[in-house]
């Protein structure tokens, strides 16, 4: 009988368990530092408040339901995360065009310096902690590091209850 490679990572315990540790280590070292970067702008701002403003500044305006979905999070989550970003203008909220009742986010000025910023000290961070890597080693880094997180958000996606409609 042929072996698949699942077959062959499922019969192989000890792999399994070097794998899940690792993660636990490195999801653990990740929010110690967050990955903050380096220099002044190091750890200067939260996960959450990234990837809200990188999706914001990938995608371009959105409602709360069109970021939450996009994100794979709830809107209630993304309501409360993003009310501290509008407090301190990172993020814009505004009237939808069509309908006066919607809110559409969008990234200010000021949030896009501001992730720009934050950007260019974790890509610094990145460099330094690569930098003995060939640049094929971080490619494949990269490209595992995103199945893998592909992986985990598509299972996630599969487990969540369907989001309550709005009334």
């Amino acid at each position: 009988m042929p072996t698949t490679p699942d077959m062959t990572t499922a019969s192989d315990p000890g792999l399994l368990d070097a794998l899940q540790h690792q993660v636990a280590v490195f999801a653990r070292r990740a929010e110690q530092t967050r990955l903050g970067g380096v220099g002044q702008v190091r750890n200067s701002m939260d996960r959450a408040a990234y990837l809200l403003l990188n999706r914001l500044d990938k995608e371009g305006p959105m409602g709360v339901k069109a970021l939450a979905a996009s994100m794979g999070i709830d809107s209630s989550t993304v309501t409360r995360q993003v009310a501290p970003l509008v407090d301190t203008g990172l993020v814009k909220r505004t009237s939808h065009p069509e309908d006066g009742r919607a809110v559409v986010l969008q990234l200010s000025p000021r949030g896009e310096a501001r992730l720009n910023e934050v950007r260019s000290s974790r890509r610094d961070l990145m460099a330094e902690l690569t930098e003995d890597w060939a640049a094929e080693e971080r490619e494949s880094f990269c490209t595992l590091l995103t199945r893998f997180n592909s992986a985990l958000s598509a299972r996630q996606m599969a487990q969540a209850p369907p989001e309550a409609p709005a009334s």
